[in-house]
């Protein structure tokens, strides 16, 4: 191996033998952003985007199917939510599987299952199959995300990571928001089973991920195939030269604490050897999870109370068309992806923790002052209700960002899927809430007062209690 500090460009890679965990970490940080980081997050990007799509089709469908299956307010409510409940059970599961057998497989798993499941939901005709086929494709969706995010923190260097990261996960509220798109133009058209229909051909899209996207060399080394972790990082470092048309720093000039990050020197015995779920409450990364967890609680059980309820609400309250109340709750959908993009071009500046009090809080006023108000019209819902999801959507993609930078290599995916689990339950009960305020209430407003006090709780949380992971890499941060 050369010894020149400044570059390498005999062999980008160092030898089999003098690989080690933290010599992969050093090789990592030395790469600069090329056509292959944009090529691998385009890849993983576009599984996410359908995913998204497929998760965000329900809450569109159900007016339709309401009237189709004469469903109760109690149908109506578990038509929502039974996919979210098999999310959970599917973020639970996926995180040891990655863990165990890698991160890609995962990934190609769960994308080819969601997309048949799609296209077997065209075919139901009640009720209880439709529940049944929902939950299982929860399960698909629920374990690719959060091992998904996972994965391109492990490809990405720690300078700038956060607008790199959140530049990709832009492509899940891009997918809910041109789902919207689609489905308030098709569902009023053709039917909600042509969405679903079409919801279904990505998971083709399987075998692309299988061919086009190596494993990640962190997970390798972690799991002690250090030769195939030390083959795949040449293989990443050779395709980045090439397309920067540049030598490659030396690994130790890039990351000079990739030897013995602070961290790991001041870590106890015990978070050196934490793993599993167990691993997730020792020492510091009790912490850690449980102000995760309720930030990522509070985050979506406000998201999925408002936009989940938010057709109906204009059809039932205000008595929209379904066509109008569609487009009203897509305007929503898109102020939300505005407030992803915000957050992705300034996470590093703010940091963030700062983001999730920001966001939260703001969606916290905003939502309350739409329940003082009287919530009166739908133009006041749809005001008030869309500049809150700047906040809600932008502190929800940062969490993607975040929980992944919060735990090391060997529990990473599991705890993005804890995160993820969390999320769901927040996904399940906020929709259920919703509901049962919206049915017992004399008012929409009451609706929004509960949703504005939960992004309260969410901001105090991340104010003053959320540690921040800015520009520093994994290992420094998790030993």
């Amino acid at each position: 191996m050369s010894t020149d500090t400044s570059k390498d460009a005999a062999a980008p890679g160092i030898s089999p033998a003098g690989t080690t965990r933290a010599t992969i970490a050093a090789r990592f940080e030395r790469l600069p952003l090329s056509r292959w980081h944009v090529t691998v997050r385009l890849i993983v990007g576009v599984v996410t985007f359908f995913e998204a799509f497929d998760q965000l089709l329900i809450a569109y469908a159900l007016p339709e199917l309401r009237d189709e299956w004469q469903l109760s307010t109690g149908d109506a409510t578990a038509v929502l939510t039974v996919g979210s409940a098999g999310m959970l059970v599917g973020a639970l599961l996926s995180g040891r599987l990655a863990d165990r057998y890698g991160r890609v497989k995962v990934i190609a798993y769960c994308v080819a299952a969601s997309g048949l499941v799609s296209l077997a939901l065209t075919a139901c005709t009640s009720l209880t199959p439709f529940l049944a086929l929902r939950f299982v494709q929860g399960l698909a969706i629920g374990g690719e995300v959060p091992v998904a995010a996972a994965f391109i923190s492990e490809i990405t260097r720690s300078f700038k990571r956060g607008r790199f990261v959140l530049l990709y996960e832009l492509v899940f509220p891009a997918g809910l928001t041109i789902g919207a798109l689609v489905a308030a133009w098709v569902v009023p058209a053709a039917g909600w089973r042509v969405m679903f229909a079409v919801a279904a051909v990505p998971g083709l899209l399987a075998f692309l991920v299988q061919r086009g996207v190596p494993e990640s060399p962190r997970w390798l080394a972690e799991r002690g195939r250090l030769d195939e972790a030390d083959a795949v990082m040449t293989e990443i470092e050779a395709k980045v030269s090439a397309a920067t048309g540049e030598p490659l720093p030396h690994p130790s000039a890039a990351a000079p604490t990739a030897q013995e990050p602070a961290a790991v020197a001041t870590a106890t015995p015990a978070e050196r050897a934490a793993t599993g779920p167990r691993g997730l409450f020792t020492g510091r990364y009790r912490r850690r999870t449980l102000v995760v967890g309720a930030i990522w609680f509070t985050g979506y059980f406000v998201n999925y109370g408002v936009t989940s309820w938010l057709p109906s609400i204009y059809k039932d309250e205000y008595g929209l068309t379904l066509s109008d109340a569609l487009l009203y709750s897509t305007v929503t959908s898109v102020a939300g992806l505005l407030g992803c993009l915000v957050v992705a071009l300034t996470v590093d500046v703010l940091g963030r923790r700062r983001i999730f009090a920001i966001c939260l809080g703001a969606s916290a006023a905003l939502l309350l002052t739409l329940a003082a108000l009287g919530a009166g019209t739908p133009a006041q819902v749809l005001i008030w209700t869309s500049l809150s999801a700047v906040g809600f959507f932008g502190s929800n993609i940062c969490l993607y960002l975040y929980t992944p930078e919060l735990y090391p290599t060997r529990m990473r995916a599991l705890g993005c899927s804890v995160g993820g689990a969390v999320n769901r339950l927040g996904v399940i009960l906020g929709p259920i809430l919703v509901g049962v305020v919206y049915a017992a209430g004399d008012s929409v407003a009451a609706v929004f007062v509960m949703l504005g006090t939960v992004a309260l709780v969410g901001a105090v949380v991340a104010g003053t209690l959320a540690e921040e992971t800015a520009n520093r890499p994994l290992e420094e941060i998790s030993p």
